[in-house]
């Protein structure tokens, strides 16, 4: 929950993250010894493979962690014969989309207001990737 928090102005709540731990979900996390670098919580419906959350801890972010943790959660829907892998991304975070951007995840549309803010709300850019079958 620690690193969840730092990453998040919103974060989700420990029920949310426990909930997520088995079922339809799949996660991974990086580990340097002990120390939690970051980690992904997947979903999976069907075909469809969705990226719930991801978080590098603000000590350990732009050391690539986060492009390694996206290409493991991409590399698992390739080996799982995904059709599509989707992603919801706030608008302002432009490492994110960049990041998600140069893995090949290309926009699919807009979720206005879908991010609470301190000031209100922020929409959300529905990213999609799809694999060749």
């Amino acid at each position: 929950m620690a690193i969840e928090n730092a990453c998040h102005s919103h974060p989700w709540t420990e029920k949310t993250m426990l909930s997520c731990l088995a079922g339809r979900y799949f996660n991974l996390a990086a580990f340097q010894g002990d120390d939690m670098l970051g980690f992904y919580i997947g979903e999976q419906a069907g075909p469809d493979y969705t990226l719930m959350d991801i978080c590098v801890a603000p000590k350990y972010q732009g050391q690539g962690i986060a492009k390694r943790l996206l290409n493991a959660f991409i590399e698992h829907g390739e080996q799982h014969q995904a059709e599509n892998l989707f992603l919801e991304v706030r608008e302002s975070n432009a490492p994110a989309i960049g990041l998600y951007e140069s893995a090949g995840f290309s926009h699919m549309s807009v979720r206005k207001n879908y991010y609470p803010t301190a000031t209100g709300n922020e929409d959300a850019i529905l990213m999609g990737m799809s694999f060749s079958l």
